[in-house]
């Protein structure tokens, strides 16, 4: 049975991978080119700093026979999300500052409870009420890393679809916009609007996360339809943030996308109360 993902948990499978890897008298490099994981990752896993992903687990229980490391992966204290996510969602926990790049949804840290629910009944495998609101409480406890300023410095570069897309109708998308400026406004995250107006840009091929922490190094995550990668690798991650700091030229500066989301959410307002009082 699984154990849950808490810092003891992780040290347990640690000791236990280093125990083995010592058993068949084998070096962490040579356990890496075995498993085709990373000396890093695996040193990071053997430490107990990161979670093994399901994937780590079965590429380990090859070199090893049994199936042992599935067996015993550590889930997420019964915290709901996609399979996909999983290993980020832990990242996210321990990340000093993120920075998030958002092509066609409000990301999930700032979403409000209405919105969310809304795009979580959107998705294309149909959820029962029991598991939508599971994924919900999930999504809505992550944001409470904005209650104090004690949580990771994040930065939210928003394409403009993002505003124009009225998930929910007017009132929600008034709503949620208004949201994140009052989290701008209060000095919680940095919010960057990219606007059309900028035609082409250097992160056009989807959404990316970037989080560094105090005692790891930096990491992108990326994601699509129903898919997600971490990545560790220094060069893919430095290309990341390079494409991110590009984008980031071209997008509107703090102030000027606090002024937008205000706009557009009064927007939303007007065609409301229009609905409301035809």
């Amino acid at each position: 049975m699984a154990i849950e993902d808490n810092p003891i948990s992780r040290e347990k499978y640690g000791k236990q991978l280093k125990l083995k890897r010592e058993e068949l008298g084998l070096t962490q490099e040579e356990l890496s080119e075995l498993t085709i994981i990373s000396r890093t990752h695996i040193a990071h896993m053997e430490a107990g700093r990161r979670r093994p992903t399901v994937d780590d687990a079965r590429r380990l229980d090859k070199v090893f026979g049994g199936n042992f490391f599935e067996e015993f992966l550590p889930t997420l204290d019964g915290k709901r999300v996609a399979e996909h996510f999983k290993e980020a969602l832990e990242f996210e926990g321990q990340a000093t500052v993120i920075r998030e790049y958002a092509p066609k949804l409000v990301p999930g840290l700032l979403q409000t409870e209405e919105y969310a629910r809304e795009v979580l009944n959107s998705g294309s495998t149909p959820k029962n009420d029991e598991e939508r609101d599971k994924l919900l409480a999930t999504r809505l406890d992550r944001a409470r890393i904005f209650d104090d300023f004690d949580s990771p410095l994040f930065w939210a570069m928003l394409d403009e679809s993002v505003l124009r897309r009225p998930i929910g109708g007017p009132g929600i998308m008034c709503r949620q916009l208004r949201h994140i400026a009052d989290l701008g406004e209060s000095r919680r995250i940095r919010v960057h609007v990219l606007p059309y107006s900028v035609g082409a840009h250097s992160l056009l091929e989807g959404d990316v996360k970037l989080m560094w922490f105090d005692e790891l190094p930096p990491i992108a995550y990326t994601e699509g339809l129903r898919s997600g990668r971490v990545w560790e690798l220094p060069s893919v991650v430095r290309q990341c943030q390079v494409a991110y700091d590009h984008a980031l030229g071209d997008a509107l500066s703090h102030r000027e996308s606090l002024a937008m989301l205000r706009s557009v959410a009064e927007d939303y307002e007007h065609e409301a109360l229009q609905a409301d009082h035809p």
